[in-house]
């Protein structure tokens, strides 16, 4: 088996073991694992059988991760993307008045455009034209979207109506539960030992025992998976010729599309698995792996299907290669088996793990020359977007655009590829046609 895996891998060549991986690989299910509770939630808003979901969302999560593993072979984890999922339930099917049957559907359809596009290399060739720059801003900007997600799960950051967000009531345990994650984690890693955000997370869990806020599970911990029949391959095709239908999938396209990207230049570059101009050589792989998992997941029954920057808490842990997902598809396979027991878990015992690696993915801020103007500021916008407009995809939009506005009227028209045109022109009428919407 151990030669095996080496041989699959290549764990001596990128520097690794077996038991790094699959350490890592915990990590990553332990910092993601909160999707088997909010998915489930947000699209059960829509009609959709809650227990199904959760199934559900489990063996998409599955599915697209071992694609990810053993096609792809790099260490990044998928599952039903949030925002994505929030955009299926409240925008579709409860904005717009469709049925849930109809989203499914149009996520569907993306799936398999998506899966086109990555064949004819369109999806590579998008990626790889993204200016350097902004490709040294994006890890950055992620860096920050996922420090502010930590906060926010342990009641450390709150919203606050008169500034956006303020500082948590110290008085709630869920702030002190990820304080002394935080600093369990910290000690450890300056003390060079292994695994240490794992250990955080179980010190910062067995905490919340002690102060009564995480129940230790009441019943057995082992029960049968709810069938997804309720949800699975619920398809309605009698409107998908509409303007609107039209509208939705170019949508969940777009999101995706570019949560996708942001997520995997990050994540590779933080594993130092991609070259200097972002560029890896799975990349297509990849994408393909992201296209199908959409595809299996709407027949599964599930929204939109993502990369996850929370992959980034098993790079920072040594994760390195395909092993590390492959790692955290198990966990999620025994999730489906062993809920309790997982999800005991409390989101201010993983939100250690995301600050820790904000910190280190924002490293590459100093390779950004901000006194050249037409760069500077392009690469600002993409980092700032992320963390305020709390979406990845939105960074990228703005710095897009700033990158190519700002070429251009400079007379610096030449650094600015006809890729970049193209997408940069999407990226605008996009945001008319979301203006006109809003107006209308």
């Amino acid at each position: 088996m151990k030669n095996l895996l080496e041989k699959t891998f290549k764990l001596s060549e990128n520097n690794t073991t077996i038991r790094r991986e699959l350490v890592a690989g915990l990590i990553t299910f332990l910092t993601m694992s909160y999707i088997l509770i909010v998915n489930p939630s947000i699209l059960s808003s829509t009609g959709m059988d809650k227990d199904a979901l959760f199934t559900s969302t489990a063996l998409a999560t599955i599915f697209a991760t071992l694609m990810m593993a053993l096609y792809a072979k790099l260490p990044i984890a998928q599952a039903p993307g949030m925002g994505l999922n929030s955009f299926f339930a409240f925008s579709v099917v409860l904005g717009m008045g469709y049925s849930w049957q109809m989203a499914l559907t149009a996520v569907f359809i993306e799936g398999i455009i998506f899966i086109l596009l990555t064949f004819f290399n369109i999806r590579e060739l998008i990626v790889k034209s993204i200016p350097k720059v902004l490709k040294e801003a994006i890890p950055v900007g992620i860096g920050l979207f996922i420090t502010l997600i930590g906060l926010k799960g342990a009641g450390i950051v709150v919203a606050n109506e008169n500034t956006l967000m303020s500082i948590g009531d110290f008085s709630q345990h869920s702030v002190w539960i990820a304080l002394l994650g935080l600093f369990v984690t910290a000690v450890l890693f300056v003390r060079n030992v292994n695994g240490s955000i794992l250990i955080g997370i179980i010190v910062a869990t067995i905490f919340g025992i002690i102060l009564g806020d995480v129940r230790l599970p009441d019943t057995s911990i082992i029960s049968t998976p709810p069938s997804i029949a309720p949800i699975f391959a619920q398809f309605e095709w009698s409107n998908i010729f509409s303007l609107k239908m039209l509208i939705v999938v170019f949508t969940f396209l777009f999101v995706n599309l570019f949560d996708t990207v942001g997520t995997l230049i990050g994540v590779v570059s933080k594993a130092g698995l991609a070259d200097e101009n972002g560029n890896f050589p799975q990349m297509k792989k990849a994408l393909f792996a992201d296209a199908l998992g959409t595809t299996v997941g709407a027949v599964l029954g599930t929204s939109t299907i993502t990369s996850y920057v929370e992959s980034a808490s098993g790079v920072a842990s040594g994760g390195r290669t395909g092993l590390t997902a492959v790692s955290t598809a198990i966990m999620f396979a025994l999730a489906l088996f062993l809920a309790p027991l997982f999800l005991m878990v409390p989101a201010a015992a993983t939100s250690p793990a995301l600050i820790i690696v904000g910190l280190f993915m924002i490293s590459s801020v100093a390779k950004i020359n901000f006194n050249d103007m037409s760069e500077g500021l392009p690469a600002f916008l993409t980092i700032v977007f992320m963390p305020f407009t709390y979406s990845i995809a939105e960074g990228i939009v703005f710095g897009m655009l700033s990158f190519a506005f700002i070429k251009v009227c400079s007379g610096k028209y030449k650094d600015v590829s006809t890729t970049v045109y193209v997408i940069a022109a999407l990226f605008l009428l996009k945001i008319v046609l979301d203006a006109l919407h809003v107006i209308g």
